[in-house]
């Protein structure tokens, strides 16, 4: 074969590859394994092939840089830039000082709350990020065999955290300064929503969302591999079908924000988009990563914080975790947008929102 040729062959294999992808991501349960691929592959390959072909030249090259060009355009959804971040990442991602009220909300997967990492460093760290609100996941410790244990050290983050309404349940711990109104059951049930009564008397609803992830750590010659990627993609729909019925049950401003071990190229970042407004653009970054979060091994984003109208959001930001776990943290600031001068919950009152309080700071299974 002459370079045209190959270059052709491996444009329309990708090109296949791509169309199976864009139909298949999020409605298989397979589809969940090819999806892992980087982001970026879905804008490099291509990209790398519109070349070889326009080098190749000919009537096949051609066809092979045209084709691998409509499969870029095609593809440029799965690749995790941001392109709306272009211009404040042009000024160096700076953004202005959110104003003084506005409420700093520190969202983390702690990587199994400290199992393998110093608990005083992991403290100590936590108490740097002077968050008004913390919304953590993973309270709890692996046992690796794709089951977690939950454990209990509500007494330490008091000791900790004085002056901080603690709320834990599902391998999940909301910690807020401001005083907590009520918690809400969620049909998600790795979700922890709680509600917030903040200073001007409004109340924000925070959705702490853990979605479960793909695979199991096993060989993926057993079968084994297989059974629990197909159980944990039927996990996963019921987790998001359980919390696009909560956030439109909702009748509060909302943050929903936490781990969805969904990268841009899953299928499942089309029901994240429902969910609210993503505020990636304010990171500043054209490709925004918080998964693995080390130094030069930070691949993709897995890491979301979305809002629902009547909230605002002032900054937002991915912190380096100093090795104490493998996600970074998301930092947000968000302040209630202006309303009637009755004021949002005003306004609402006559709606949902009556749920009776269901109040904890018990763990749950």
């Amino acid at each position: 074969m002459t370079p045209a040729q190959v270059a052709l062959s491996a444009a329309a294999l990708w090109s296949a590859f791509l169309v199976a992808h864009l139909a298949l991501n999020g409605r298989w349960w397979f589809w969940l394994l090819p999806s892992l691929a980087p982001p970026p592959v879905f804008a490099a390959v291509p990209a790398l092939l519109v070349v070889l072909g326009l080098l190749a030249g000919g009537g096949a090259g051609i066809a092979a840089a045209a084709l691998s060009a409509a499969a870029l355009v095609a593809g440029a959804r799965q690749c995790g830039f941001v392109p709306g971040a272009v211009p404040r990442a042009l000024r160096g991602g700076r953004t202005p000082a959110p104003p003084r009220d506005a409420l700093r909300v520190a969202v983390w997967n702690t990587q199994h709350w400290c199992q393998h990492t110093d608990p005083g460093a992991f403290y100590a760290f936590l108490r740097e990020l002077d968050a008004d609100v913390y919304l953590l996941q993973e309270y709890h410790h692996d046992r690796f065999n794709g089951t977690y244990e939950l454990i209990d050290e509500d007494a330490r983050l008091r000791a900790a955290f004085p002056g901080y309404e603690i709320v834990t349940a599902r391998g999940l711990a909301t910690l807020s300064r401001v005083p907590v109104d009520k918690v809400v059951d969620t049909a998600a049930r790795r979700t922890l929503r709680v509600d917030l009564r903040l200073p001007e008397g409004d109340v924000l609803s925070t959705f702490n969302v853990h979605i479960p992830v793909q695979l199991r750590l096993v060989s993926p010659l057993s079968a084994e591999f297989y059974r629990a990627m197909r159980q944990r993609a039927a996990d996963r729909e019921r987790e998001y079908e359980g919390l696009a019925a909560d956030v439109a049950a909702c009748d509060r401003p909302a943050l929903i924000s936490g781990d969805f071990n969904t990268s841009p190229a899953i299928g499942d970042v089309r029901r994240i988009a429902r969910l609210g407004t993503d505020a990636v653009q304010l990171a500043g970054r054209l490709y925004p990563t918080s998964w693995q979060a080390r130094p030069g091994t930070r691949w993709w984003r897995l890491d979301w914080a979305l809002t629902t109208p009547g909230l605002r959001v002032h900054s937002y930001r991915f912190r380096d975790p100093r090795g104490l776990s493998d996600h970074s943290v998301q930092e947000v600031a968000v302040s209630l947008a202006a309303t009637s001068p009755d004021g949002p919950a005003a306004g609402r009152a006559a709606g949902r929102g009556s749920e009776p309080p269901l109040r904890s700071t018990r763990r749950e299974d």
